[in-house]
């Protein structure tokens, strides 16, 4: 627990102070790195379910999905990027391997590419938004939040498993406390802009009504959790504890981003669909 929290002490300041301040070049290439070392933990975890992974592929592709997620360079690169890659490594497995072989390991390397990479590269084309710093860093504190709560308040009360199959520490209580705790600090993160925008004769950074920020908490925090069991489940199914050893008290880069993959790529529809029907 002291490693856990050191750790969190350490890179939380710095992720929030590279989400509010860097430049968007410096957000994508941080990410993109983010990705590689969390791509490089899935293929490892592939392995141990006797998958045959491609690797210079998939982080090649990786590498060129945060290319195609720079401001103005056309989103439709990213599609050609992931139809290429998948291209790419069917005609390498069909050249070189046993033709049974050919679908699973496609699948199993082209899947991290999309579980991994595509869903971070959702991050700095969210920050790219109107007010996308803020947003941004609404999603993180959400995600934080919602796990510090679950952490804690699962401690505290214990009681009926969640899904004892996937994960067998995790408790409804536990859920519970992660909601509450990601509506929290979304009321907090939406009045606290509200009362910036006053004292600062500023643009509100968060300027949608609090039911929004309420309605979105609660979509985010269902996505992030979600995205948690699933980590949670391809690594059971592979007899695996921890995706790596990179962070101390955390396990791997994968087991920090879990929540994320899921919860960000829900963020990004979410604009989407605001943009498509505001």
């Amino acid at each position: 627990m002291i490693k856990r929290i050191l750790t969190a002490a350490v890179l939380v300041p710095v992720v929030v102070a590279l989400v509010w301040f860097a430049p968007m070049l410096t957000i994508a290439s941080v990410t993109c790195i983010v990705a590689l070392l969390a791509l490089h933990e899935f293929l490892a975890i592939a392995k141990k379910n006797g998958v045959i992974v491609f690797t210079a592929v998939p982080m090649i592709a990786t590498v060129l999905v945060f290319a195609a997620a720079l401001p103005g360079v056309p989103l439709l690169l990213m599609r050609a990027v992931l139809m290429l890659a998948f291209s790419v490594m069917l005609t390498q497995a069909a050249v070189v391997r046993p033709l049974s072989r050919i679908l699973l390991d496609t699948a199993a390397s082209g899947f991290g590419i999309v579980y991994v990479s595509l869903a971070l590269a959702t991050l700095p084309l969210i920050a790219q938004q109107e007010n996308g710093r803020a947003l941004l860093l609404f999603l993180l504190l959400v995600v934080w939040a919602g796990d510090i709560a679950a952490l804690f308040t699962g401690r505290a009360v214990g009681g009926p498993k969640l899904w004892r199959r996937i994960s067998p520490n995790k408790t409804w209580s536990g859920t519970i406390g992660s909601v509450l705790g990601s509506v929290g600090i979304a009321i907090a993160a939406a009045l606290g802009g509200a009362h910036y925008a006053a004292h600062a004769t500023t643009v509100n950074p968060l300027p949608e009504p609090l039911w929004y920020w309420i309605v979105l908490a609660g979509i985010l925090n269902f996505a992030a959790q979600l995205g948690d069991l699933l980590e949670s489940a391809i690594k059971r199914g592979a007899g695996v504890k921890d995706s790596g050893t990179l962070l101390p008290g955390h396990g791997g880069i994968l087991d920090r981003i879990d929540a994320l993959l899921l919860a960000a790529p829900v963020l990004w529809a979410v604009l989407l669909l605001q943009q498509y029907l505001w």
